[in-house]
C-alpha cells in the first residue's frame, strides 16, 4: 500500500510535509503517527501503511522540518549521531503544536471519519503522551516513551484513554521510571500500562537490533484494541 505526501500549514507560518496512508476503503478513523528520532523514514512509513491496512487513515507529520525538512535516517552509527543531534535541538512544544495541526487536518479530511488518535515510538512515544495532554485526540498509544516520569505534571490534562508500552531492559529509560509512571496512574483504569520482560528499547521496530516479534505482536494487539474501542 503506497501512501502519499501532503502539505500542512504550521500555526506560526511555514509549511511542512506529512505522509498520509489511507485504507483500501478510502476512509477510516484517523491516527497521527509521531516519529522516532530518525524522521519519516521507511520504518515509520511501514507502520503507517500497516495501520492503514487495518482500516485507519494515518498521517505522519515531519516534525523536524524547522531544523531540516524531510529528514529520513537509517540506523548506522553516523545516522544515529545525526538523529541524536536533531533530538537535542528539537523544540518539543513546537512539535506538539505541529501534531495538533496534523490532528485537526485529519478530523476534516474526506479520508477520515472524524475521530483521531495518536501513536508514537521512542521520541514519538513521549510526543504521543504529550499529545494526549495537550491536543484534542480520542485515544493515544505510547511505545517506550523516554522521560515520561518527568512529565507527570501533565497527567491531569489527559482526558482520553491511553495505552503505554514499556521495555524492561530499555537502555534509554529505567525500571524506576516505569514504576513512577505506573504508580502515578494506578487509580486511572483508562490508562493501560504494560511492561514487556526481557526486551530493550525499540522492541517493536521490525528489522531492528532489538526487535522481539512476540512482544511486538502482543503490544500491537493491545494498541489495536484501544483504537478499535475509542475510534472505531
Amino acid at each position: 500500500m503506497a501512501g502519499k505526501h501532503i502539505s500542512l500549514t504550521a500555526k506560526d507560518g511555514g509549511t511542512f510535509r506529512g505522509y498520509l496512508a489511507t485504507p483500501a476503503s478510502g476512509k477510516g478513523p484517523g491516527i497521527v503517527l509521531c516519529q522516532e528520532i530518525f524522521g519519516i523514514n521507511a520504518y515509520i512509513r511501514e507502520v503507517a501503511d500497516q495501520y492503514a491496512a487495518e482500516g485507519y487513515t494515518v498521517l505522519a507529520p515531519d516534525l523536524f522540518w524547522r531544523m531540516l525538512p524531510d529528514v529520513e535516517l537509517g540506523y548506522s552509527q553516523a545516522e544515529w549521531e545525526r538523529a541524536f543531534d536533531f533530538m537535542k535541538r528539537f523544540d518539543v512544544d513546537k512539535g506538539i503544536e505541529d501534531i495538533g495541526v496534523a490532528a485537526a487536518a485529519l478530523r476534516t479530511r474526506s479520508e477520515s471519519t472524524g475521530k483521531v488518535g495518536a501513536l508514537g515510538f521512542c521520541l514519538g512515544g513521549k510526543l504521543a503522551y504529550l499529545t494526549a495532554a495537550r491536543v484534542n485526540v480520542d485515544a493515544s498509544v505510547c511505545y517506550y516513551g523516554v522521560g515520561l516520569e518527568q512529565l507527570l505534571g501533565e497527567a491531569k490534562n489527559i482526558k482520553c484513554p491511553m495505552v503505554m508500552h514499556f521495555a524492561e531492559k530499555d537502555r534509554f529509560s529505567s525500571m524506576e521510571a516505569y514504576n513512577k509512571v505506573k504508580d502515578h496512574f494506578k487509580s486511572r483504569p483508562e490508562i493501560e500500562i504494560y511492561l514487556y520482560h526481557g526486551v530493550d528499547h525499540a522492541f517493536a521496530r521490525t528489522g531492528g537490533e532489538h526487535y522481539d516479534k512476540a512482544s511486538a505482536m502482543t503490544a500491537h494487539a493491545r494498541s489495536m484494541a484501544l483504537f478499535k474501542k475509542a475510534l472505531g
